[in-house]
Parts: C-alpha cells; sequence; structure tokens
C-alpha cells in the first residue's frame, strides 16, 4: 500500500510537467527559453529556500550544485535547444531514452540488476512515445539530436545520483538546494544569450508563476521523494506520463486531433509503465524473500 501511494504521488510530477508545453506556448512570450527556465527554478527555489531556512553543508555545497546542474540547469538548456533545432515528436522520442540509460546507470552506480524485461519495457516506451508524438515528416538536425541525447543523459544522472546521494534534509528541502543551484547556473546562461524580456502580461504571470509553484517547485518535491522512495528504473518511467498527458491537454483544450496511431502510442507508453513496475516490484519481493530466507538460515 505505500509502495502503491509513493508511485501514484511520484506520477503526478512527469503528468504535470506533461502541462509545461501548453504553458509555455499559450501563455508566455516567444523566444526566451533560457530566462524562461531560470524564471521556473530560481524564484521557486529562493521561495523554497525562505521556507526551509537551511542551507547545504559540507559536501552538500558541491553535491547541490552538481544536481542542480544535471537536473535543471544542463538538462533544461539541452532540452530548449533541442526543441528549437528539432520538431517536438523528434525531440520528445529522443528525450524518452532516459529511462533506459537510467537502468544501466543504475546497475553501474548502484549495483541494481539489469533485469531484461525492464529493458523490454523501456524500449518499448520509447516506441510508445514515438507512435505518440513523431510525424512521418520529421526532419533530423544532428546538433539537436545530440542536444535532446545530451538532456536525457544530465537528467538521467541526476536521477540516479540523487538517489545514490540520500541528504540528511527533506524532500522539500533538498529541491530548495537544487532549485536555487539550477536557478543560479543558469542566469548568467539567460542574461548573455537573450534580450531583456517585454513587459509582462497578467496572462506571462500566470504562466510564469503556474511553471515555477506547480511544474517546478511542487512536482519535485513530489519527485525527489519518489526517488528517495522508489528502485531509480520504477522513477524514470514515469517519465513517459509526460508526453501522454501532453498529448490530452493538446486534444482537449486545443482542438488537436487524436489519431488511431497516437491511441496505439498511449496504450504502449501506459503499458510500459505498468510493465516497469511490474518488475521492479517483483524484484523487490525476491530482494526481501532472499533476505528473510539468509536470516532464517543465521537464525537456525
Amino acid at each position: 500500500m505505500a509502495r502503491r501511494t509513493d508511485l501514484l504521488l511520484t506520477a503526478l510530477a512527469p503528468a504535470i510537467w506533461g502541462s509545461t508545453y501548453i504553458v509555455t506556448t499559450e501563455l508566455l512570450p516567444p523566444g526566451y527559453p533560457m530566462t524562461v527556465a531560470m524564471l521556473r527554478a530560481l524564484p521557486a527555489g529562493l521561495l523554497l529556500l525562505v521556507l526551509v531556512r537551511q542551507l547545504p553543508q559540507g559536501i552538500w555545497w558541491a553535491r547541490a550544485l552538481l544536481l542542480g546542474a544535471l537536473n535543471f540547469a544542463f538538462f533544461w538548456a539541452m532540452l530548449f535547444v533541442a526543441a528549437y533545432r528539432l520538431p517536438g515528436g523528434v525531440a520528445a522520442t529522443v528525450g524518452s531514452v532516459q529511462p533506459l540509460i537510467v537502468l544501466f546507470l543504475a546497475g553501474a552506480l548502484l549495483g541494481s540488476p539489469v533485469r531484461p524485461l525492464a529493458v523490454a519495457a523501456a524500449a518499448a516506451g520509447m516506441a510508445g512515445v514515438a507512435l505518440l508524438v513523431l510525424k512521418p515528416s520529421a526532419a533530423l538536425d544532428t546538433a539537436g539530436v545530440l542536444a535532446a541525447l545530451a538532456g536525457a543523459v544530465s537528467m538521467a544522472f541526476g536521477t540516479v545520483l540523487s538517489r545514490r546521494w540520500q541528504p540528511p534534509v527533506s524532500p522539500l528541502t533538498f529541491t530548495a538546494w537544487q532549485l536555487t543551484a539550477g536557478g543560479v547556473l543558469l542566469l548568467p546562461v539567460a542574461l548573455w544569450t537573450e534580450p531583456a524580456l517585454p513587459a509582462l502580461t497578467q496572462g506571462n504571470v500566470l504562466g510564469l508563476a503556474y511553471l515555477g509553484l506547480v511544474g517546478a517547485a511542487l512536482t519535485y518535491i513530489l519527485w525527489f521523494r519518489g526517488v528517495a522512495r522508489i528502485e531509480p528504473g520504477a522513477v524514470a518511467s514515469l517519465g513517459f506520463l509526460s508526453p501522454v498527458t501532453a498529448v490530452l491537454l493538446g486534444w482537449m483544450l486545443l482542438g488537436q486531433t487524436l489519431t488511431p496511431w497516437q491511441v496505439a502510442g498511449m496504450a504502449v507508453a501506459l503499458g510500459s509503465v505498468w510493465l516497469s513496475q511490474r518488475v521492479q516490484a517483483g524484484c523487490q519481493t525476491a530482494n526481501r524473500s532472499g533476505s528473510s530466507s539468509a536470516r532464517s538460515r543465521v537464525t537456525a
């Protein structure tokens, strides 16, 4: 029951991230990706820091900076580069390799077993995302593909290292450190590469507030809470919920068409999430059984 609750709460994060596209396109001024990324991270991080009133200590300064770069600054920068150089479907499909990368990184850095069925589930999720968002006319751009891959690798390392380096603080404080670090790293990039924002409309302010408070602060508190409690492979597979939500919101709110191929892709992506959770739950059960047997032998 506790695991199911953890999964549901963690799944809210990528499901909400799926709304980022529609909020960005409908409420924010175009052409300011780095500035928007910085404004999404830094104000939310500072607000959380004021609430928790706790700064990193010792090695956690360096770890918070590195994780802030991996999970936010570098990841979001590469995400926007890919989005500008590739059609959305190609960028999303390339980025969906992240759960597969997490499986192998968790094996290398955490000693987690790499199960063939888990690899198959991650590959199926990629195929589902491709069916969901990829168009036959999609064109490839080498720099864009490399940026999408770099973003996926960055987030994968951030997920696995966030699990390996369990902080001596709450997920709220851990999120505050990383969001602030990511926002600080993005600040000079935004100032150097983009002009000043125009006068913000009420819609712009509403969009930025949503992305910062809900799309960053709330969701990453849930995400890092899940990373601490659930196997990295199971957490990463939940990322397939993001493109599913994005397509559904486009269909419901913007009147976009939903083709049979997209419906099939949605079913495959959701099926891969279900299979990943079953595989990871089975691994947990097997590990607990093995531990219990070992303790019984020692007791005997």
